[in-house]
């Protein structure tokens, strides 16, 4: 039986790497900053180096994830970004085991880039694992059980939606939305609507801030951005009412496509996930307002974990104490 060590979970917006017997050892945003140069790209940054220079650096400056919907895009600097992340944390190549956390959905072709990126990175056995099954063992749940269980994941590049019996995954679905499309679509608007031009990492304060599914919320933030007429730098005060109307159309989606699963099950396991909840895990879901949004719109009960955006990690640190369960699940997925 192959003991595992390390566990990975390689958002679109954070990269988190757990250590067995250590713990949490690195959470750092999976950001590379990279320049053109005559005989291809030079590297400027990366992790938490990288977002640093968002916005600003010099226009031919790209900062951006390797990861993109949950998918290798770029599988060069995928490896570059792991190879420094594994070195912070004093790797030493070849001497360990690692599970990575995937979606739902995840393809044949793309669970080999995984694989093979691992394998590069420098570790001799690499497994898959879903995000979901570590979300419900990292928020207490018996996943061995028949009970069903039904995972909502909301990170910073995709969706997962998941309903999980007996240690794997019987229905799910992945909707290429996430954080990321909210700190753009915040940006855009306020652009359009405001004349002012901010950049990602401003909108990604607002929306970790200020943003709100509370229509009558009073949270404000003063940002300075660039005035789109006059070029010059102006401040102006982003009300969460501005934001609401932004980030509303986000939520409807996840809500609309989690009902869609629900409805595609048998009757059976639909009363399962009406008598357990619907747990709603992810960075994203910690936004204020979404438990009273939930309770509005949305027709099953819901759990929102606490310190969500940890929840799948964790539960694969907890996975990495089990060997047994965890090479269970290996098997089923």
């Amino acid at each position: 039986m192959t003991k595992y060590n390390y566990a990975i979970e390689l958002g679109g917006g954070q990269t988190k790497i757990y250590q067995k017997d250590c713990g949490l050892v690195l959470c750092e945003p999976t950001l590379v900053a990279a320049e053109p140069t005559s005989s291809g790209y030079s590297l400027l940054g990366l992790g938490k180096e990288a977002k640093a220079l968002m916005g600003k650096t010099n226009d031919e400056v790209e900062v951006f994830s390797p990861i993109v919907n949950g998918k290798i895009n770029n599988f060069e600097y995928a490896q570059e970004l792991l190879e420094y992340f594994f070195e912070k944390v004093k790797y030493k190549k070849n001497s360990g085991n690692i599970i990575v956390l995937v979606g739902c959905g995840i393809s044949n072709n793309d669970k080999k880039l995984y694989r093979d990126l691992l394998h590069k990175v420098g570790f001799k056995e690499v497994a898959l694992v879903p995000t979901a099954v570590c979300t419900c063992v990292g928020a207490g749940k018996n996943i061995s059980s028949t009970k069903i269980n039904m995972v909502v994941n909301i990170g910073g590049g995709n969706v997962d939606i998941s309903v999980i019996n007996r240690n794997s995954i019987i229905k799910g679905a992945t909707l290429g939305i996430g954080g990321r499309n909210i700190d753009s679509a915040i940006a855009q608007t306020i652009a359009y609507d405001d004349g002012i031009v901010i950049g990602l990492a401003t909108a990604e304060i607002l929306k970790n801030e200020v943003a709100s599914l509370f229509s009558n919320d009073t949270l404000n933030m003063e940002v300075t951005g660039v005035d789109v007429e006059s070029k010059v730098p102006r401040s102006y005060i982003i009300n969460s009412s501005d934001l609401y109307p932004i980030i509303l159309p986000f939520f409807d989606e996840v809500l609309r496509a989690s009902e869609v699963t629900i409805t595609s099950l048998p009757p059976e396991i639909s009363k399962d996930i009406i008598n357990n909840g619907v747990l709603f895990a992810g960075g994203v879901s910690q936004i204020s307002g979404l438990n009273d949004y939930l309770k509005k719109y949305f027709r099953y009960p819901s759990i929102i974990v606490e310190d969500g955006e940890f929840t799948s990690i964790n539960g694969a640190g907890k996975l990495l104490d089990d060997q047994e369960l965890l090479n269970r699940i290996i098997e089923n997925f």
